[in-house]
């Protein structure tokens, strides 16, 4: 069964040019581990909540735009791998990141649910 890794992000408003090319070079290196689909979203209606949101989620702050991402993967192990070649793969380290990588989010999961139009 398929398995997806979703990201939430802040990402300065002056480098978002610079956050799309890095999801631009990371697909590449995440198809050849088995990625089946890379998503990247934008902030463009993120709504301030009562409780929490996606905003106080990564700390935004007023020069930032939050970015929602998810990652397809054929199945759990395929993801595993993935992980675990940051660490050996140099690809990963030729990556630039611009963003604060310490405010963001990512977890995987498992689908419980999926309809197609």
């Amino acid at each position: 069964m398929s398995y997806v890794a979703g990201f939430l992000t802040p990402v300065p408003n002056d480098r978002k040019e610079e956050y799309i090319e890095s999801a631009r070079k990371s697909w590449p290196i995440f198809k050849d581990y088995g990625a089946l689909h890379h998503m990247e979203a934008w902030g463009d209606e993120v709504p301030d909540g009562t409780r929490t949101d996606f905003k106080r989620a990564v700390d935004l702050k007023p020069d930032e735009t939050v970015c929602f991402a998810w990652i397809i993967w054929p199945d759990k192990e395929a993801y595993d791998r993935c992980g675990a070649s940051m660490q050996s793969d140099p690809r990963w380290q030729d990556m630039d990141m611009p963003f604060d990588g310490k405010r963001m989010m990512w977890g995987g999961f498992a689908p419980i649910f999926e309809e197609k139009a």
